[in-house]
């Protein structure tokens, strides 16, 4: 594993692996996530196609890391912003690992209440579209990456969200 450091939730690796990038994606860049992501990515294994099903063992073995989170940790995250509770369960804790790093990261999400809590801790310089980071390691998915991984609907989106930040509450 080389390149940066890559903190994705469940959605981006149910969505790479649809689109047959999980490989180029996780040899490139130093992909990690929290448990919880780790866990939903096998929400629901048995609906998908069969070409679509994520291996455990696989996926876990092709992970920089896959971090614990603590209900102290998470504590710390509410208090820091009690907007956290407007995420679901596997971003609130990706959003609590992230907050804890010193180090430089990039996270890669498509949920708009995760890219709105990342604008709201100024953490927009660290949010990332899916697309961007596969089109730096000169990859194309065999498969077109659905309309919220791609980089003008991150960009659009975000710019939106700073601007509804920016003016606070209606």
């Amino acid at each position: 594993m080389v390149g940066r450091r890559v903190l994705v939730d469940t959605m981006v690796i149910i969505e790479t692996h649809r689109t047959g990038c999980w490989r180029a994606l996780a040899s490139r860049y130093a992909v990690e996530t929290v448990e919880t992501c780790f866990d939903e990515t096998q929400t629901g294994a048995q609906k998908r196609r069969p070409e679509q099903r994520i291996d455990p063992a696989q996926l876990r073995a092709s992970l920089a890391a896959v971090h614990t989170v603590t209900d102290a940790e998470r504590a710390s995250l509410y208090v820091r912003d009690y907007a956290a509770s407007n995420l679901d369960t596997g971003e609130r804790d990706l959003w609590t690992h992230a907050a804890a790093c010193n180090d430089a990261w990039v996270l890669s999400g498509p949920d708009t209440a995760s890219l709105r809590f990342g604008v709201r801790l100024g953490l927009r310089d660290r949010l990332i579209a899916l697309e961007t980071l596969l089109s730096d390691i000169g990859h194309r998915p065999r498969e077109p990456l659905r309309r919220n991984y791609t980089r003008a609907w991150h960009a659009e989106t975000v710019a939106r969200i700073a601007a509804e930040e920016a003016r606070g509450p209606a």
